[in-house]
């Protein structure tokens, strides 16, 4: 969470209908910036990767729609719990932070156990979706909807560098992987059980199935991570996209992608 990035991006899309998203347990470190993104009236709120009951009343009583992305069962339950108005069953195949469910299965179960628990809530499908055979199919599996990540991300707009949106062109679905290297690089402290999607390069040949000496490296390696970061640099750092790379041939406006779905 970044107070200073959150406030200017809200400024920029002052007077449209926007959302925000947050890293669940990194939020309970810093929970101010809660409380300054709901002035900011958001129409909705997402919460993953952890407990999402210390903030529900506060999201509810700004009037924002309560999101919470899930990538386990007991996700889901929690969820229920709370009464979100938004259920997200992120599946394995999505990039960047997850599990390990995929969505074939995972979404018509969770489909089940809110239909029988939670009728009103909205669910929405994650992972692997680029294209209208993905929410297609996610709509047969039981979804209303889907959240579309790597090919938005491989949209025009998105604030990806150049050579990474190159490096999703050529890419197919084969050549991600799931790791911690890249948290580790980072020195980010993520929970036990989720991983990274990204694509496979130097980086990642590197240090995967080696974290414990990268651990022991960070402090030469992190540095080294953030600048070929900052540079766009394909092969040496994290490039944060999922399985759904192996259908997309281009960088086009998000307009664009959209009308095709």
């Amino acid at each position: 969470g970044d107070s200073t990035w959150l406030e200017e991006q809200f400024d920029l899309a002052a007077g449209q209908r926007v959302g925000v998203g947050f890293i669940t347990w990194s939020l309970r470190k810093s929970p101010s910036l809660l409380t300054d993104v709901l002035k900011r009236k958001p129409v909705a709120v997402m919460l993953s990767f952890g407990d999402p009951r210390p903030f529900v009343a506060a999201i509810r009583n700004a009037g924002a729609l309560v999101m919470c992305q899930c990538q386990n069962i007991d996700h889901v339950w929690d969820a229920i719990d709370v009464g979100a108005d938004i259920v997200v069953a992120q599946g394995a195949e999505a990039g960047g932070h997850g599990a390990l469910r995929g969505a074939l299965s995972f979404v018509p179960e969770a489909a089940d156990l809110l239909a029988a628990h939670s009728p009103g809530a909205v669910l929405v499908a994650a992972g692997g979706i680029a294209d209208g055979r993905g929410l297609a199919a996610a709509l047969m599996l039981g979804a209303e909807g889907a959240l579309i990540g790597t090919r938005l991300w491989a949209a025009a707009e998105a604030l990806v560098h150049r050579r990474h949106h190159e490096a999703i062109v050529d890419a197919t679905g084969d050549d991600t992987v799931r790791t911690t290297v890249v948290d580790i690089a980072r020195q980010i402290p993520w929970p036990r059980g989720f991983t990274a999607r990204v694509r496979r390069n130097a980086f990642t040949q590197r240090w995967h199935g080696h974290e414990a000496l990268l651990e022991q490296s960070v402090a030469v390696e992190g540095p080294r991570y953030r600048q070929a970061f900052a540079e766009g640099d394909p092969d040496n750092t994290g490039v944060w996209f999922g399985e759904a790379a192996g259908l997309i041939g281009a960088i086009e406006p998000a307009f664009d992608v959209v009308e095709k779905i």
